[in-house]
């Protein structure tokens, strides 16, 4: 019987294994899933440059002084009393408009969902806030000034034509009572935009069984109708005063002297050779904008998980 050693060429070669038909069958099914996620990466490069990195420098440079050292000195120079009154004419400034803007789009809100679905007051009004909703910064307070400034074109129509003088009682324009009024211009249409689609949502088959059942229009809104858009309204309301909260250029285009609120108060610690050198103080001022914002952000997230039950 022969002993013959297998040839060189019957000896399998070293090396690496090759993969298995199922691993490399499991590798090709992975890989379909994964695709559709890879759109996701450009979002979230953009949230990470542009929200977690200035999230992270704030956060750190507020417990910072100029040389990188750490200090409390930040904070306490923002917990005085002219910075924290700041912040109280910020949340006054933001709930006013956040209120204002709420209760008259929502009411325009329900005129447009009263409408015809394809009719043209609807396509126009919604067309028209999506517009109007991005209309801010320094254009809104051109407008504004332009119309009712010094030498607006509303005001010397008053003053010329009417004797009237819109800034007998003081220059409102250019203050608080300004950002009041100009904040409510762009909040009306970004709350119907916002609050449209959950008065769209309610059904009529509610409100002919609420008449079905004797009830009238103040019981149809007041059991039905009011509980079902309250989250909602809840909801978008909070999204209106962050919106006013972290606005800044309209205030800068517009406001003539001082800092009455934080975002201006923020800016001047950057910019003002006067606080030149104490940024870190305007990153202590960021740090509280941060955290209120994200108290009201917290809500309204909650609210929107209250609110998805009445609009699946």
């Amino acid at each position: 019987m022969s002993t013959e050693a297998p040839s060189e060429a019957d000896t399998p070669p070293l090396g690496p294994a090759s993969p298995s038909p199922a691993s490399s069958g499991a590798g090709r099914r992975r890989l379909p899933r994964l695709l559709p996620h890879l759109g996701l990466l450009p979002f979230f490069g953009y949230l990470a440059v542009f929200l977690l990195w200035p999230t992270y420098l704030v956060l750190i440079g507020a417990f910072q002084d100029g040389r990188g050292r750490p200090t409390l000195r930040n904070i306490r120079t923002v917990t005085t009393s002219d910075y924290l009154h700041g912040f109280v004419r910020s949340i006054e400034v933001s709930a006013t408009t956040a209120l204002a803007g709420s209760v008259l789009g929502a009411l325009l809100a329900w005129a447009v969902a009263e409408s015809r679905p394809d009719g043209l007051l609807r396509r126009v009004t919604v067309a028209s806030c999506g517009v109007l909703a991005q209309f801010g910064g320094v254009m809104l307070a051109f407008a504004f000034l332009a119309t009712f400034g010094f030498n607006g074109v509303v005001t010397l129509f008053l003053q010329n034509h009417l004797g009237v003088n819109v800034f007998s009682g003081g220059t409102w324009l250019y203050g608080l009572t300004g950002l009041v009024v100009v904040y409510t211009y762009f909040q009306i249409p970004l709350m119907l935009i916002v609050f449209l689609p959950a008065v769209d949502n309610l059904r009529p088959e509610w409100r002919e069984a609420s008449t079905s059942l004797g009830g009238s229009t103040w019981a149809y809104w007041r059991y039905v109708a009011g509980p079902a858009l309250a989250p909602s309204f809840l909801g978008a309301a909070l999204l209106l005063f962050a919106n006013a909260f972290s606005s800044y250029a309209t205030a800068a285009a517009l406001v003539s002297q001082g800092s009455p609120i934080v975002p201006l108060q923020i800016g001047n610690f950057l910019t003002s050779e006067v606080a030149l050198g104490q940024a870190g103080a305007g990153k202590a001022l960021a740090l509280g904008m941060i955290v209120v914002v994200a108290v009201v952000m917290s809500l309204y997230a909650l609210v929107q998980r209250k609110a998805a039950t009445w609009l699946r």
